[in-house]
């Protein structure tokens, strides 16, 4: 059974910049030698590894809503650099927009069950052609 994360995309304004960070850890990663994925360390190690890894994504909440997802690839354990335990998530670099969906804050990053998560923006009348201010516009007027 698939089970996605989602997490505040802390500092990104929008696809874009979160688009520039992610094409940034890619880069840095491969200059070390590691594989072209992107990565995120948090403190936690999901306890539902499994289903995760069994086509997960993390689904990113930008200034108040789900707008896009990276799959994930692995889950490592690893070390920060004050020597405690982490969970370093890899994803692929390429990042799917989906429908705008709100979301409150939170601290970390919480389950998502593949029946709650948005649909990918993919397609003829999808909205993916929209700018992203409209398609937040439409989505805060109930609209969409």
């Amino acid at each position: 059974m698939v089970i996605h994360l989602q997490k505040l995309s802390v500092g990104s304004e929008s696809i874009q910049t979160l688009k520039e960070w992610q094409r940034h850890v890619v880069r840095r990663r491969n200059s070390n030698g590691l594989p072209p994925h992107h990565q995120h360390v948090t403190r936690m190690f999901p306890k539902q590894k499994d289903a995760l890894l069994d086509g997960g994504s993390i689904y990113w909440v930008i200034k108040g809503q789900i707008i896009c997802r990276n799959q994930i690839v692995a889950l490592e354990e690893t070390i920060t650099q004050d020597g405690r335990k982490a969970c370093s998530i890899l994803m692929e670099p390429k990042i799917v927009p989906v429908i705008p969906t709100p979301r409150r804050a939170f601290q970390g990053w919480r389950y998502l069950k593949a029946e709650d998560a948005p649909a990918d923006l993919s397609g003829p009348g999808s909205g993916e052609d929209l700018p992203p201010a409209l398609r937040r516009k439409l989505v805060e007027l109930g609209v969409w």
